[in-house]
Order: structure tokens, then C-alpha cells, then sequence
């Protein structure tokens, strides 16, 4: 090495002792000391940064999705601006069939009437059991379940809508005006819960019940339980066990029915409004698209999620209505009925909340 070299230190030699003092080059600065404290804050800001740019990805991805969506769902007739679902009650009637590729059956096995206020952030919903015996004037008698596929029969010739048809019939039997009405299949009702993961609910008994003709295959153990799609569909529907089950189970009626969809209901909206339900909300919107019918416009449907997206469970009131069994059909109380129509009356005047205590909520579900 060349000993012209001043940038090197003075080699350290034996015998010789350093000098205290080391004058330093004015030419060359001083360099600080990184604090590792400070690094790991940079650090930590560009992550949150990259964190806050997925989740805008994600969030425009799947507005993108939720347009295409709707596109291919709701109609493309407008919305008046007074009408918009952000600043107007909405009253909706809410079917489930028991459709399958594998029946091909369309009875509506759940029946809810809904209304949604936007003021209050709040919703009622009121629970139907599918054996009621209806009775109106300008309609056949028949098990509440039973009109659906009739009016699907009847479409052809007489140029009406199944679902305007029940829109009508259930208006005037719950006396009170219907805006729109959706149906879906027990198909998308358990592609929906198998979207999110499955739902948690708290079995209440043993349930039982094979049929190799359309391949159910209910087989419950009391207790709390996460059910996938199958199983959670087997969970609301079941009512009796079968030949093939060893040891039978108990029957449930109509009304345990629907307080078990209600429970699913509940847990789904717990399931939707955490982060891992927001991240899956891609497939949810798949099974919905794929097996839901509903008359609704898209730009109502853009209003509704934008405005109901986040409702609190709590404010999400169900109420099954009750009465006696005597085969074939289920005879509601007339005071429980009365009931379940001055609750919906009182979402769509924005009195639900306000008005209802804790015991007159138990009151009306259980008289």
C-alpha cells in the first residue's frame, strides 16, 4: 500500500503512545448515529401506508363488483330523489324457496315482510311460518308457502309477475303498503353462509332427518355449533326426523323455524360486519347474484347497501309470529298479528325505536 496514502489513521505502533487529541479533516462532516427507534417508525409508516392503499384497492374493487352486480340483478328504471331508500322508509317482502337443482320446487319456505328506516338506522322484520292459513278476499285459501308457485304457474297467461302478485296479497294482508320484493333459493342461502365462512349458532336439540330423493341429510348434535352452508340450511328447514335416523329426534313446528332463522339471520350479521366478512364480501355477492330474484332498481339497490350496509344487529328487530297447529294449517292469533303490523307501521313512521321497550319487544314476541 502506497504510504502517500493521509486518509488511512496512523498505523498503531509498539512503544509509542496515542495522541489524546485527534484533529479531524474540516473537510470530511460528521456522521449521526441512526436511532433504531426512528428506523422501525419508518418502517412502520410505510406499512400502514401500503395497508391504507390495499384497503382502498379492495374497497374500489369491490364497488366495481357490487355495480356489475347490480347491473345484472336490479332493473334500470329511475328512482325520484324524495323515493331514495337514504331519505325514504322501504318496506320489502322477503321469500326463500326451497328451489334445488335436485326438486326443482319452489314453495316459499320463509317468508318475512321488512321495513327499513333510514333516520333511525333501524329495521323490522316479521316472520310468517309457511303452513299459516290465509283467507282474503279475491284469493283461494291456501298455505301461506303455496301462492308463490302458483302465481309462477299462472305468469304466462295472465302477464302478472309472481312477485307483484305477492306483493299485493301480502300488502293487504299485513296492511301495509310493499315497495319491493326479493326472492332467493335455499341454493343461495347456503352458497352464502359457505361465503362467509360458516355461521355459530346454539343448536337447541338433536335434529335428524335423511331423504335420499333430493339428498337431505340433516344430522345436528345439540349444543353451540359453526354450520356450514348444508348444515345451516338443514338447521332452518328441519321439522321432523325420518325412518333412517336412529335414534329419531323430536319434531320442531313453525314457529321454532322461524325463531331458528332468526338466530341465522342474526349470525350472519355479526359474520358480515367483522373484517373477515368485509373481505369476503366478493363471494357473498356471488351467491347472491347467481340464485336471487328481486324487482328493486339499481340505483335503489346501490341506496340500500349504502345505507344499511353497517346496521347495527340491534336495531335489526324479528319478530315470528305465533298461533295454533291443527293439520294442515297453522291459525295465527289475531292480537299477535295485530301486533306484528303496528311494529312495522311504527319502523316506516320512525317510532320503532323510540317507542318499543325491552318488554313490550318480548311482549309481542312471545304473548
Amino acid at each position: 500500500m502506497s504510504p502517500s496514502n493521509t486518509q488511512l489513521p496512523p498505523r498503531k505502533r509498539a512503544g509509542v503512545n496515542k495522541q489524546p487529541n485527534v484533529v479531524k479533516s474540516k473537510n470530511k462532516k460528521h456522521k449521526k448515529k441512526k436511532s433504531p427507534f426512528k428506523s422501525f417508525l419508518k418502517f412502520l409508516l410505510i406499512v400502514i401506508i401500503l395497508a391504507i392503499l390495499a384497503v382502498a384497492v379492495y374497497v374500489g374493487s369491490m364497488a366495481l363488483k357490487v355495480d356489475n352486480t347490480i347491473l345484472d340483478t336490479g332493473n334500470d328504471n329511475q328512482v325520484a330523489p324524495e323515493a331514495s331508500a337514504k331519505i325514504k322508509p322501504v318496506t320489502m317482502l322477503l321469500l326463500g324457496t326451497d328451489y334445488r337443482p335436485k326438486t326443482g320446487t319452489h314453495l316459499t319456505d320463509v317468508m318475512m315482510v321488512a321495513a327499513f328506516n333510514p333516520e333511525t338506522k333501524s329495521a323490522t322484520v316479521v316472520s310468517i311460518p309457511r303452513d299459516t292459513r290465509i283467507d282474503l278476499d279475491g284469493y283461494k285459501v291456501r298455505k301461506a308457502n303455496a301462492y308463490y308457485p302458483n302465481f309462477l304457474d299462472v305468469a304466462s297467461d295472465s302477464g302478472i309477475p309472481a312477485l307483484d302478485e305477492m306483493k299485493v296479497m301480502f300488502a293487504k294482508y299485513m296492511d301495509i303498503p310493499i315497495d319491493y320484493a326479493m326472492v332467493i333459493n335455499f341454493q343461495g342461502f347456503s352458497d352464502v353462509v359457505d361465503a362467509l365462512g360458516g355461521v355459530n349458532v346454539n343448536i337447541s336439540m338433536d335434529m335428524c332427518y335423511k331423504d335420499n330423493a333430493d339428498g337431505t341429510d340433516i344430522d345436528l348434535t345439540e349444543g353451540p355449533a359453526k354450520l356450514d352452508g348444508e348444515d345451516a340450511l338443514g338447521y332452518v328447514r328441519y321439522r321432523k326426523s325420518s325412518s333412517g335416523c336412529k335414534p329419531r329426534t323430536k319434531e320442531s313446528d313453525d314457529f321454532s323455524r322461524n325463531e331458528r332463522q332468526n338466530e341465522v339471520l342474526h349470525s350472519l350479521i355479526d359474520q358480515m360486519q367483522t373484517f373477515s366478512g368485509v373481505t369476503k364480501l366478493g363471494k357473498v355477492i356471488d351467491a347472491v347474484d347467481e340464485n336471487m330474484e328481486i324487482d328493486m332498481e339499481q340505483a335503489q339497490l346501490k341506496n340500500m347497501i349504502a345505507t344499511y350496509w353497517n346496521i347495527s344487529k340491534d336495531n335489526v328487530k324479528f319478530m315470528p309470529v305465533t298461533g295454533n297447529w291443527k293439520s294442515p294449517y297453522v291459525y295465527l292469533d289475531d292480537e299477535v298479528v295485530d301486533k306484528a303490523k303496528q311494529a312495522l307501521k311504527d319502523e316506516i313512521a320512525g317510532n320503532s325505536l323510540s317507542t318499543l321497550s325491552s318488554s313490550e319487544e318480548s311482549e309481542a314476541i312471545n304473548p
